[in-house]
C-alpha cells in the first residue's frame, strides 16, 4: 500500500485527537457523579451545585486547563431519552402575527382566510402558505393584501405601499412574521437560561415556526410548559436610584444580623452609598482588609454610583439568596410607606460582566402593572447615534407616545431612568438626556455593542408581536427511566461486541484479530467525532453504535472473502491481499454498497427528527469510519503480517471449509420464490388494507401517550375501561408495556385543543382516574413530575399534535419512497442497466410489504409493541440499506463474471456469482442478525418493536438479494443481451 506511513500518521492524530475530546466527557461525567453524591438525590442542589463550580478550574493537561463549563461543553451530550427531562416543540401562532400586522382586522376576506388556513392545513404546509391560498382562493381578485383594512395600514404604512401587489405585500409579511419568530426564538432563549437545568437546547426548526426545546434534567412538567408557552411580557418601568433606596438596604443588613450568621467579606472601596455602609468604620486599623459588613452586603460585590440605577453587583449564584431575603415578611416590613410598593429585579447577564448581575429598584404599584406595556410598540431597530455608536430606536403607537412623553418628561426632571423589562429581567435602563420625548419616537444609546443592539431590538419587537406559543409536540422522560435506558443500551453493546469478535476469531482466525482491532479504533473514532462536533448520544443513537458493530466487520468479511478466492484460485499470499484491496477485487462491492447506504441514512437524517436524526447520524459517522478502519487500518495489520513471513489463511483450521463449495440452482427454482413471495405480498396487502390494518401510533395520527408504573400488577382492559368514561377521556387505550405493573396509556382526549392549561387538565384527570391504585401517599406532583429514583406514576410522557402527526407521516411517506428512487437512481448510474435497478427495486419493495405485512399481522397479539412510528419508518430505511447492500454484493459478482472469460451460459454465471457470494452474504447476514439479536434482548422495552423490524427486515433482505433480486434482473434483461452474453462467452471459451 503506497503512503502507509501518511495512512500511519493520520490513524494515530485521529485516534489522540479522539482520546482527547472523549476525556471532556470523562471529566464531565465525574463532576456530574460529585454532584449527586453531594446533593443526595435533591435535584435543585444538584443544579446549584454544578452552577457554583462552573467557573472553576476542574480538568488539568498540564500545558493548560478548562473549567467545568468549558468542559461540558466539549462532552458528548446525552438525549433526554437518556438524561431524563423535557423535550418541547413549540409551533409559534403564526395566526395571532397575522392579526397583529393586520391591527385585528375585521375584514370578512381576511377573518374567513385566517379560519380557513387553519382547517385546510395540508401535509408540511406552513400555516402562512395555507393562509396565503386561502386568500387568493376567498378574494379572487377582488381584494388585495394591502388594502388598507388589512395589512395596508397605519403600522406598515411604511412597507406596504397602496395597491402593492399581493406577491410584493407576501415578502413584506413573510419578513415580518419570520422576524416574529425570531423574536419569540430569543425571548425563549432568555426563558430557558433561567429555567435552572444544565445544558438546555433551543432549535428553529428551519422557517416553519416550529421551536424546539430541551431541558435535560427538568422536573416540574407543569411549570416547564407555563414557562415556554406564555407571552412574552415586556414592559416599561420608571427606577429608583442608589442614595433612594440605599438606607433601606442598610437597614435589611442590619435586621438580617440578628437573624444570620454574620458574614466576613472583602472591604471594598466606598464609592458608592452602598460601598459607604460596606466599610466598618468603628476598624482601627485602616489597611484591615477584612470586614464583619452583615449578611446581605457580603453577597454585594460592588455598589452602584451615586445617581445610577443599579444598586449593587451581585454574582449569579448569590441572587436566589438576594431574593429569598427580599421576600420576607419582615424584611419588606422596612419599607417606608412611599417605597411599600417597590419591585426587586436583576439585570441581564452579560459577556462583559461575567457571572455577576445588576440590582434595580422599580417604582412599583399596588396593582403592579407597568407605566408602559410593550404592545404599545410599532416598530423597534438597531442603528447609530449621531456619534456613529450602535443604538436602538424604537416607534410607538399613539397611545404609547402620551405615555412615553409623561414617563421621559418625569425621568429628566428627576434624573432618573426608565427600565426596559423583559419576563422580569432588565435589559437596558436608559436615562433621558433631552427633555420629555413626544411623538413616540426615541433612540437608547450608550455603550453598545452591534450584536447587543440587536438584541434588544428583538426583544422590543417581542413585545409589539406576543405571538402565542402553543405546544404542539412534547415528551417527559424520567431520570429512572433514562438510567435504564443508558444500562440496556452498554449491556447490547457490550454483549454485541464480545459475540462479534468472538465470531470474526472463529471464523477468520488470526485475520480475524486484525479485524476485531480496526473495530476498537472504529468505535474510538466513531465516539470521539461525536464529542468533537457536540452530537447527542439518544437511546436509537446507541442502536445505530451497535448496528455500527456489523457494519463495521461487513467490509473486512467481504476483503477476506476475496482473498480467500483468490488463494484458491492459486494467488500467492501477498498476491492475494493486494488483489483483494484493489478496485477489480473487493474495493468496488465495498463502495458500491456502502453508498447506497449513506444515500438510505441521509434520507432518514433528513426527514427524521428528534432521536431519529441521532440513530441516523451515528449510522452515518460509523459507515464513514467503518470504511477507513476497515480499509487501511486491517490493510496495514495484514502486509505487516505478510512482509514478517507469518503464515496466514483467512481462516481457522475447523472453519476453513465452512460456507463454501455451494453449487446450488438459484434460478431453476424463481418461480417457486416468485409464487411464495406474490402469496406473501398479497395477504399482506389484504391484511393491512381490509383486515388488520396497521397500529399507528401517536406519532402518525396524533394523541398523547403516558407510560405508567404501578405498585402491582393491573389489568389493562380494566384501566381502559376506567379512563374510557364520560367524566375522564371518553376513550383511551392500555397496554401492557414490558412488565405487568406497567402500562402504555394512549388518549386523544382535546389533542386539537392548545394550551397548558388542557395539558395541565389532561394530567390531572389521569391522576384522579389511577390515583386508587397507589397507596396514599402518591400525589399529583410524585405522579406527574419526574424526581431521581423515580420509580412509580408517569415515568414518560408524550403529546404529538394532529399537525406535528401528519407533517410526521408526510415526511415518511416521501423518506421511503424517496430512499427506493434515489438509490435505484444510483444504480443504474453505476451499473449502466436498468435491469439492475428493477431487480434492487423489486426486492425493496418485496421487504417493505413483508415487514408491514408481519407487523399487521402480528400486532394484536405480540408481547411487545408494534407500533408503526418514526422508529419503525427508521427501522424500514434501515432495512432498505442492508437489502440494497446484499443485492448491490450479489450485483457486482454478476457484472465481474458476465464483464469477464467465465465458462458457461448467462443461466449458469449467474448462478455462479450468487454461489461466489454465499459465504460473505451468510457471514454479515449473521453478523447482523447477531447484533440485532442482542439489541432485542437487551435493548430496552421503547425500541424492541424497532429492533424487531431491522431483525425482520435483515432476514428477508438476505432473502430477496437472493431469490428476487436477481431472477428480476435476469428476467428484465432483453433476449437479444442475454444471447449475445452466451455467445460472448461460448467464443472466448472455445
Amino acid at each position: 500500500m503506497q503512503n502507509r506511513g501518511l495512512i500511519k500518521f493520520i490513524a494515530i492524530i485521529f485516534a489522540l485527537v479522539s482520546i482527547y475530546q472523549l476525556s471532556f466527557t470523562f471529566v464531565a461525567n465525574k463532576v456530574k457523579s460529585d454532584a449527586k453524591a453531594f446533593a443526595a438525590g435533591k435535584s435543585e442542589k444538584e443544579v446549584k451545585y454544578l452552577d457554583s463550580i462552573g467557573k472553576e478550574k476542574v480538568f488539568n493537561l498540564g500545558f493548560t486547563s478548562f473549567t467545568y463549563d468549558e468542559v461540558k461543553t466539549k462532552q458528548i451530550n446525552k438525549g433526554l431519552d437518556l438524561e431524563g427531562g423535557i423535550n418541547v416543540i413549540l409551533q409559534i401562532s403564526v395566526k395571532d402575527v397575522l392579526k397583529q400586522l393586520a391591527n385585528n382586522s375585521t375584514n370578512p376576506v381576511f377573518v374567513k382566510s385566517l379560519t380557513d388556513a387553519k382547517n385546510n392545513q395540508k401535509g408540511n404546509q406552513s400555516y402562512l402558505d395555507a393562509f396565503y391560498d386561502a386568500f387568493d382562493a376567498n378574494s379572487n381578485g377582488t381584494t388585495l393584501l394591502s388594502s388598507p383594512d388589512i395589512f395596508g395600514n397605519r403600522n406598515l404604512a411604511e412597507e406596504i405601499k397602496m395597491q402593492m401587489s399581493d406577491s410584493d405585500a407576501k415578502k413584506v409579511i413573510n419578513k415580518k412574521v419570520e422576524e416574529s419568530i425570531e423574536s419569540a426564538f430569543r425571548v425563549l432563549r432568555e426563558r430557558i437560561d433561567k429555567f435552572g437545568v444544565t445544558q438546555p437546547n433551543i432549535v428553529k426548526l428551519g422557517t416553519s415556526g416550529r421551536i424546539l426545546v430541551e431541558l435535560p434534567g427538568a422536573k416540574d412538567v407543569d411549570r416547564a410548559k407555563k414557562l415556554l408557552s406564555s407571552t412574552a411580557q415586556l414592559e416599561f418601568w420608571e427606577t429608583l436610584k442608589v442614595e433612594e433606596i440605599g438606607n433601606y438596604l442598610g437597614s435589611v443588613n442590619e435586621a438580617l444580623k440578628k437573624t444570620e450568621k454574620s458574614a466576613v467579606a472583602e472591604a471594598p472601596k466606598a464609592t458608592s452609598k452602598i460601598d459607604s455602609l460596606l466599610v466598618d468604620k468603628t476598624a482601627k486599623d485602616s489597611t484591615a482588609t477584612k470586614a464583619d459588613v452583615g449578611p446581605f452586603f457580603s453577597k454585594i460585590v460592588s455598589g452602584g454610583q451615586q445617581g445610577s440605577p443599579v444598586l449593587a453587583y451581585v454574582k449569579s449564584k448569590d441572587t436566589a439568596v438576594i431574593n429569598g431575603y427580599l421576600k420576607r415578611a419582615d424584611i419588606k416590613a422596612l419599607l417606608s410607606s412611599d417605597l411599600a410598593d417597590t419591585k426587586f429585579v436583576w439585570g441581564k447577564p452579560s459577556e462583559k460582566s461575567g457571572d455577576v448581575v445588576e440590582l434595580y429598584a422599580l417604582k412599583g404599584n399596588r396593582t403592579n402593572t407597568p407605566p408602559m406595556s410593550g404592545g404599545v410598540l410599532v416598530d423597534a431597530s438597531n442603528s447609530y447615534d449621531q456619534t456613529g455608536k450602535p443604538s436602538v430606536t424604537m416607534q410607538m403607537n399613539g397611545k404609547g407616545a402620551k405615555i412615553w412623553e409623561e414617563l421621559t418628561g418625569r425621568a429628566y426632571t428627576q434624573k432618573s431612568n426608565i427600565a426596559i423589562v423583559l419576563d422580569n429581567i432588565v435589559y437596558s435602563a436608559p436615562g433621558v438626556s433631552s427633555g420629555p420625548i413626544s411623538g413616540g419616537r426615541s433612540e437608547i444609546s450608550g455603550s453598545f455593542t452591534i450584536d447587543e443592539t440587536k438584541d434588544l431590538a428583538n426583544v422590543l419587537r417581542a413585545g409589539k408581536l406576543p405571538a402565542a406559543a402553543e405546544i404542539v409536540q412534547s415528551e417527559v422522560v424520567g431520570p429512572s427511566l433514562g438510567q435504564k435506558a443508558i444500562d440496556s443500551g452498554l449491556n447490547s453493546s457490550i454483549v454485541g461486541l464480545l459475540l462479534v469478535s468472538l465470531w470474526m476469531l472463529i471464523y477468520y482466525g488470526k485475520a480475524g484479530w486484525y479485524a476485531n482491532i480496526a473495530l476498537v479504533v472504529n468505535l474510538l473514532f466513531l465516539f470521539g467525532v461525536m464529542a468533537s462536533f457536540g452530537f447527542v448520544l439518544t437511546l436509537p443513537g446507541i442502536a445505530g453504535i451497535v448496528l455500527t458493530m456489523g457494519t463495521a466487520v461487513d467490509a473486512n468479511i467481504i476483503i477476506y472473502e476475496r482473498a480467500k478466492e483468490e488463494l484458491r484460485a492459486g494467488l500467492n499470499l501477498d498476491e492475494a491481499v493486494k488483489k483483494s484491496f484493489s478496485w477489480t477485487g473487493a474495493m468496488r462491492s465495498i463502495i458500491d454498497a456502502n453508498v447506497t447506504h449513506i444515500l438510505t441514512g441521509s434520507i432518514l437524517y433528513i426527514f427524521g427528527t428528534g432521536p431519529i436524526k441521532g440513530f441516523a447520524l451515528t449510522l452515518l459517522i460509523g459507515i464513514i469510519t467503518s470504511l477507513f478502519t476497515s480499509i487501511f487500518i486491517t490493510r496495514i495489520f495484514l502486509e505487516r503480517s505478510v512482509s514478517n513471513g507469518t503464515k496466514l489463511e483467512f481462516a481457522n483450521s475447523w472453519s476453513k471449509n465452512w460456507f463454501t463449495g455451494f453449487n446450488f440452482d438459484f434460478l431453476k427454482i424463481k418461480r417457486g420464490t416468485y409464487i411464495f413471495s406474490s402469496c406473501v405480498i398479497i395477504i399482506s396487502l389484504v391484511s393491512i388494507f381490509f383486515v388488520n390494518g396497521l397500529d399507528e401510533g401517536v406519532d402518525f395520527v396524533g394523541g398523547r401517550t403516558f407510560q405508567v408504573k404501578f405498585e402491582k400488577t393491573v389489568e389493562p382492559t380494566a384501566i381502559a375501561a376506567e379512563l374510557s368514561k364520560k367524566d375522564v377521556f371518553e376513550s383511551a387505550e392500555a397496554k401492557i408495556f414490558g412488565t405487568d405493573d406497567q402500562l402504555k396509556i394512549t388518549t386523544k382526549y382535546k389533542i386539537k385543543e392548545e394550551g397548558v392549561s388542557v395539558d395541565t387538565e389532561v394530567n390531572q384527570k389521569l391522576y384522579n382516574a389511577l390515583k386508587s391504585h397507589f397507596s396514599p401517599s402518591m400525589t399529583y406532583d410524585k405522579f406527574i413530575n419526574s424526581y431521581d429514583g423515580k420509580e412509580l406514576g408517569v415515568l414518560q410522557a408524550s403529546k404529538i399534535s394532529p399537525a406535528i402527526s401528519a407533517d410526521i407521516k408526510t415526511n415518511s411517506f416521501w423518506a421511503v419512497l424517496g430512499a427506493m428512487l434515489v438509490v435505484g437512481l444510483y444504480l443504474v448510474i453505476s451499473f449502466r442497466k436498468l435491469g439492475y435497478s428493477l431487480g434492487a427495486i423489486a426486492a425493496v419493495v418485496h421487504d417493505v410489504i413483508f415487514v408491514l405485512g408481519i407487523y399487521s399481522l402480528c400486532y394484536k397479539f405480540m408481547p411487545f409493541h408494534m407500533e408503526m412510528d418514526q422508529h419503525f419508518i427508521a427501522a424500514i430505511l434501515t432495512v432498505i440499506g442492508y437489502s440494497m447492500n446484499d443485492t448491490v454484493i450479489v450485483f457486482d459478482r454478476i457484472r465481474e463474471f458476465l464483464d469477464g472469460n467465465r465458462k458457461g451460459n448467462m443461466h449458469q454465471i449467474v448462478n455462479d456469482s450468487i454461489n461466489t457470494t454465499l459465504s460473505r452474504t451468510i457471514n454479515t447476514s449473521l453478523t447482523m442478525l447477531l447484533v440485532l439479536l442482542i439489541m432485542f434482548i437487551f435493548g430496552g422495552d421503547s425500541i424492541r418493536g424497532f429492533i424487531f423490524a431491522m431483525l425482520i427486515g435483515i432476514a428477508v433482505g438476505t432473502y430477496s438479494s437472493l431469490f428476487i433480486a436477481t431472477p428480476v434482473l435476469v428476467d428484465t434483461m432483453s433476449k437479444k443481451d442475454i444471447e449475445e452474453i452466451d455467445a460472448r462467452h461460448a467464443k472466448a471459451n472455445a
